[in-house]
């Protein structure tokens, strides 16, 4: 089982427009609500392949009731944390050509007591677990620290971890020696505070971000694949050109599918290529629906494994 942790959850309404331009008129050609955040859409992924999985979320005001409304129906178990305050609502508008624009709320301001509640629940649902994947925005009133302190503990139960996170709440995560952490190029870019540009650039900061404590990483690259950075080395997978429908939840998408394969015993190598494969299947698809088996198996076999030079 791969539990999932969304300390920030939202309500993502996504307006769907012809095409975004700056300055010029979009015409709207549709608009839904789905129910948000990392640790959701990677249970929703996972649900996808087949697999189990509990997702733990916390839930407050008008937009958490129309949250555990999404959730419902979903088909994969949750585990609800409720607080005080109210969750984000985040805004994505996205045109026929993939290009988006993300508007995103800080979230909930959260107490100590609510934070330890998640704490607690967390701990209370990876006693069967064999991963536990954290990450996403870390709300007002969270310490920066506290996922770094979810992967100690799942560590001491011999629970494997997967982090995606951004700024300091990845910095200490890495600490923490996550099994493997997935940022994508903005991400690693905020946190070696360098642009990363070439070929070259994605193998060093691979290689750099592994050096800082995670014992394996995934540099999600969107439509050009990822590189890992393992103890077998530096790995690029490469997958076939896509026409893309909808980029949101694509590098989601692919933490789940590298945490499916690892917990069915893959190696890094392969999980790697899953989880590419699940990526690209996932950006074939509208809105955020996100790719099954079979159509994953379909990428897998396009997608090129080569190790670094």
């Amino acid at each position: 089982m791969i539990v999932t942790l969304t300390i920030n959850p939202a309500i993502d309404r996504i307006i769907e427009v012809d095409r975004l331009a700056f300055e010029d008129r979009a015409y709207v050609s549709s608009v839904h609500e789905s129910a948000g955040g990392r640790g959701v859409n990677v249970s929703a992924a996972i649900h996808s392949f087949g697999g189990e999985t509990v997702a733990v979320l916390i839930s407050g005001g008008e937009a958490g009731k129309r949250l555990e409304a999404l959730l419902s129906g979903r088909g994969f178990r949750v585990a609800i944390v409720r607080v005080k305050n109210e969750i984000r609502t985040n805004l994505t508008i996205t045109d026929k050509h993939g290009l988006s624009v993300y508007l995103d709320e800080s979230g909930p301001l959260l107490e100590k007591a609510e934070v330890a509640r998640v704490e607690r629940v967390v701990r209370e649902n990876i006693h069967h677990a064999a991963w536990l994947m954290v990450g996403g925005r870390i709300p007002p009133g969270v310490p920066s620290n506290f996922y770094g302190k979810l992967l100690t503990m799942a560590r001491r139960k011999n629970v494997q971890t997967l982090l995606h996170a951004d700024g300091e709440a990845l910095r200490q995560g890495i600490e923490a020696r996550p099994t493997v952490v997935t940022p994508n190029q903005r991400e690693a870019e905020r946190l070696l505070d360098r642009t990363l540009l070439t070929r070259s650039h994605f193998l060093e900061a691979a290689a750099q971000i592994r050096s800082m404590g995670a014992e394996s990483v995934v540099l999600s690259l969107a439509s050009r694949g990822a590189v890992g950075a393992f103890r077998e080395g530096l790995v690029e997978a490469l997958p076939p050109r896509i026409d893309a429908v909808s980029p949101i939840g694509s590098g989601d998408a692919l933490s789940a599918g590298y945490a499916w394969a690892m917990e069915r015993k893959a190696d890094p190598i392969d999980a790697l290529r899953w989880g590419v494969s699940a990526g690209t299947a996932s950006a074939l698809l509208p809105g955020t629906n996100f790719a099954n088996l079979e159509q994953t198996q379909a990428i897998y076999r396009q997608v090129e494994v080569r190790y670094a030079d």
